[in-house]
């Protein structure tokens, strides 16, 4: 049996979390839709660091919030065991991106359009989109 390549990698990562959300219904993820479809073009435009900044800043200190469960959603794989994981092991996303190099920082922000991607097909395809 081979090996998973990377892209199968970050889209079952990413279909697990889609499915938790699902699970816990609407009234929790809310209108993680049209958050997902929004962040890759704030991560091009102003960077992960920011675009983090500012899922965190939305969240209000609540991951589980629809912006505090994209975040987390993120984090898990950015810091996540995988050996693609740019900040593998680390507890933190936003203490990872302000603690490491300029050349770790664009190899996260690279994985990171790459694994929304995937989390925002499944995203459109598993949930329902919000009302605002």
């Amino acid at each position: 049996m081979s090996e998973q390549t990377l892209a199968q990698r970050r889209a079952k990562h990413a279909l697990e979390h889609i499915r938790q959300h699902q699970q816990a219904g609407k009234q929790i993820y809310g209108n993680y839709v049209g958050y997902i479809e929004a962040l890759p073009a704030t991560v091009v435009m102003n960077g992960l660091g920011q675009a983090c900044a500012t899922l965190l800043s939305k969240a209000e200190a609540d991951l589980k919030n629809p912006h505090g469960l994209l975040y987390a959603d993120l984090q898990s794989w950015l810091c996540g065991n995988d050996p693609a994981a740019p900040y593998g092991g680390a507890a933190d996303l936003m203490q990872a991106i302000v603690s490491n190099d300029q050349k770790r920082y664009l190899h996260a922000q690279t994985e990171a359009l790459a694994y929304l991607v995937w989390l925002k097909k499944f995203a459109c395809a598993f949930l329902e989109r919000g009302t605002d």
